[in-house]
């Protein structure tokens, strides 16, 4: 059978089960990447396996996430990161660096391998022809350590782009355009592949940015061909001898085809608070802007930001409105510093931010109240700049900057083409890995530093056949891990789970915390009632860790997100949805619920029934496991399981 590329790579990582959509299979894993945000906790359920060193081709540790320092305890886990990196054979990229997805993709990214890291952007190396799979730190914590990662084979879909983008139409437009057709749910256990003649006419930094937003619409990753744009990408990297040219066969079948004719598209927002709610750019036009921000790890690519030094060249940032720039990584740095984008940009007024994920994840420049903050990342989520009442719009690093000097929103199409210099393809980027500690070759001398914040990673209980307990939380649709576990300031308590674990759904109930501690200790099962899509977002796997450590023993929601999913079965909570969705409405927050036979139902496929006491009605609730996850769920998580094999 003709195959496409997704299925080609693969097919030759399969260690086990069927390649055919719907079903599970294992993969081998080439390439892991961690951030300090979650790769803290990944490396203490790593310590704990008991592996001497990774099995892995290439495990890197990155630190970007939390490089601000309040307290000490930031800086302890950069330092436990640092020393278990070289205990156990994992290259270490140093606070200041760079974003983990812009490193990677310039220092190790490689076609045709797998990649899976403990941050839901990880995709972002499809770019480069990589199948790059975000999943929780524990998934990535067992890939370390030789172990095979599963998922469900995925349908996929093919992108087909054709002719070429307009002067100021960027490639963050062509994925907000997909976000508009595919929208943010719906699309679990997809694979986004894209082809056509449009490809050759986006450089690799361009790819990269729509593989990495991809992930908004929950898809398991995207990829993209790796040609010759790819080798023209990896030759001025010096990294030539890892190219391997890779395409879809001809004829190929796919679940779907979405065509974009790129000369059509047109500069886009994504509105608050969804990076689904896509309209066009001329649609808000003439909108005050109070902040601008540019970076992350989807817009701060060299190209990017020559783009805004060349818009900003002479020019200077309106009255009211702020502007700061983030670099993706101490190369880009370097580089705008040589063409003079950064000269450009520092006398335009703009204010420069370390090479770190900053303001994207709401551990910087918070806006003012009710403040519009037009910004390049890949989320807006109501809250997460750190300021509950802004309004923060995605757009391109185009739109970003011409707004920044109008102090209002400006759709690039109605400026002057040669605004928009078109920049070449780098020919050889200024390579200098000396921020990146290679592993050693012996590390029996290696000592481990533990701060005081740092604890062990705690084990879920086995599988209770009976549980009675109480719905402790009522939420609607589109509950993001942000939402269940805040980031900004809170993350400094990532590797102390019970400490992080008071702040669980704070920003959503604030007493949930309390009341389900309470719950469990008075040895009462603790449940979660959702809406749809529940889980979206971050990778982060405290989302399951904390609630767990607060006695959550099962999430009874309408739809589930593919990682958070898999993260509650990880830490043994059970994810049901219902069968009939209208019964979301039976169910209320304090109503006491019982459910029996677990594991019998579990064995026969059966519906797990919830019995609401309180309400005397009962609701059919329905769990898409293979047969694994039943046993993992069953051992009290994958840390369990694990660990006894």
């Amino acid at each position: 059978m003709r195959k496409s590329l997704t299925y080609k790579i693969l097919d030759s990582h399969l260690v086990s089960g069927e390649l055919v959509p719907g079903r599970e299979i294992g993969l081998r894993i080439d390439h892991t990447l961690t951030q300090d945000a979650t790769g803290t906790m990944a490396f203490l359920q790593f310590e704990s396996m008991g592996v001497p060193r990774v099995r892995t081709e290439v495990s890197v540790s990155y630190v970007d996430h939390n490089t601000i320092q309040q307290g000490f305890e930031n800086a302890d886990d950069h330092r436990y990161l640092e020393t278990a990196a070289a205990k156990y054979g994992v290259h270490f990229s140093r606070p200041g660096n760079g974003i983990c997805h812009q490193v990677h993709l310039e220092r190790f990214a490689a076609p045709g391998k797998t990649l899976l890291g403990s941050d839901s952007h990880t995709p972002t190396c499809g770019g480069i022809g990589m199948i790059a799979i975000g999943a929780g730190g524990l998934d990535v914590a067992v890939a370390m350590g030789g172990g095979a990662f599963h998922l469900i084979a995925p349908q996929v879909i093919k992108v087909v782009l054709s002719g070429k983008l307009r002067p100021g139409v960027a490639a963050k437009d062509i994925i907000l355009t997909v976000l508009g057709i595919l929208s943010t749910k719906g699309n679990v256990n997809k694979v986004l592949e894209y082809a056509g003649e449009g490809v050759s006419t986006l450089s690799v930094p361009e790819r990269a940015t729509i593989t990495n937003m991809g992930a908004e619409t929950g898809v398991t990753t995207s990829v993209f061909p790796s040609d010759k744009i790819t080798m023209g990408f990896l030759r001025a990297q010096g990294r030539e001898s890892v190219f391997k040219e890779l395409s879809a066969d001809n004829d190929a079948a796919y679940d779907r085809t979405i065509n974009i004719d790129l000369s059509s598209v047109v500069p886009m927002v994504a509105l608050p608070h969804s990076p689904g709610n896509v309209v066009p750019v001329k649609d808000i036009a003439g909108k005050p802007v109070d902040q601008v921000a540019i970076g992350s790890c989807t817009n701060s690519s060299l190209k990017d930001l020559i783009t805004v030094g060349n818009i900003l060249k002479g020019k200077k940032i309106a009255a009211g409105t702020s502007l700061a720039v983030a670099p993706g990584s101490r190369q880009v740095l370097s580089m705008i510093v040589d063409s003079g984008a950064l000269s450009a940009m520092i006398l335009a007024g703009a204010r420069i931010l370390e090479s770190a994920c900053g303001f994207c994840i709401g551990n910087s420049l918070a806006p003012h109240t009710g403040a519009v903050s037009l910004r390049t990342n890949n989320r807006n989520f109501e809250g997460r700049s750190g300021t509950k009442d802004a309004g923060v719009y995605l757009v391109s690093p185009e739109t970003a900057a011409l707004s920044a000097i109008e102090g209002k929103v400006v759709d690039p199409l109605t400026q002057d083409p040669k605004t928009f210099r078109e920049i070449p393809l780098t020919e050889k980027f200024d390579i200098d890995d000396s921020m990146i500690t290679s592993p050693l070759s012996s590390a029996k001398t290696v000592d481990i530093i533990r701060g005081p914040n740092i604890g062990e990673p705690p084990r879920p209980a086995l599988l209770m056949d009976r549980m009675s307990g109480e719905i402790a939380i009522k939420v609607g649709d589109k509950i993001t891990t942000d939402h269940i576990m805040p980031a900004g300031v809170r993350l400094k308590y990532r590797s102390n789970i019970k400490k992080y674990s008071e702040y669980v759904f704070e920003d959503v109930d604030p007493g949930f915390s309390k009341r389900a501690e309470a719950l469990r200790d008075s040895s009462k099962a603790v449940f979660i009632l959702a809406g749809e899509s529940y889980g979206q977002g971050s990778s982060r796997e405290h989302a399951a860790l904390c609630p767990m450590y607060l006695g959550v023993k099962a999430v009874l929601a309408k739809s589930f997100e593919r990682i958070h999913a898999a993260n509650l079965v990880n830490f043994g909570i059970l994810p049901l949805f219902f069968e009939d969705a209208g019964d979301y409405d039976r169910l209320d927050r304090g109503d006491i619920i019982l459910i029996s036979d677990i594991s019998a139902r579990l064995d026969n496929n059966e519906p797990i029934i919830a019995e609401n006491k309180t309400r005397n009605n009962t609701v059919k609730m329905r769990y898409d496991l293979t047969p694994r996850q039943k046993d993992i769920i069953r051992s009290g998580g994958l840390l369990n399981s694990t660990h006894t094999k």
